[in-house]
């Protein structure tokens, strides 16, 4: 599938041809440019990195949770002490694919 790129914002569309104004910010057609196969094989490598790291927030904000429950739970001081560092592990795990997926979105690779 063919992808252009409007100029006056970066909004990816996705189709056989332009459409007729930018869904985003309403430039016409002729702001689009169609990006070429290297261009267009980043965006999609883009859009799935982009994919994972939200999957992986996901999965620490859930990890975060199951360990406050764990330190709530207080069954000893040897598991709060366990749940108590997974969640700062769970934490900065999530910290550093949000940087990861602000680097990408400042570069424009967020496609």
């Amino acid at each position: 599938m063919k992808k252009f790129k409007c100029a006056a914002c970066g909004y990816i569309h996705d189709g056989e041809e332009a459409p007729e104004k930018c869904p985003k910010c309403g430039a016409p057609k002729d702001q689009f440019v169609l990006l070429d196969d290297a261009a267009s094989s980043l965006v999609e490598r883009s859009r799935h990195s982009n994919a994972l790291h939200a999957e992986v927030i996901a999965l620490a904000r859930q990890l975060e949770d199951i360990c406050n429950d764990g330190i709530e739970d207080e069954l000893d001081p040897g598991c709060v002490d366990v749940f108590t560092k997974s969640r700062a592990m769970a934490w900065k795990i999530m910290k550093l694919s949000m940087t990861e997926v602000q680097g990408h979105m400042g570069k424009g690779k967020w496609g």
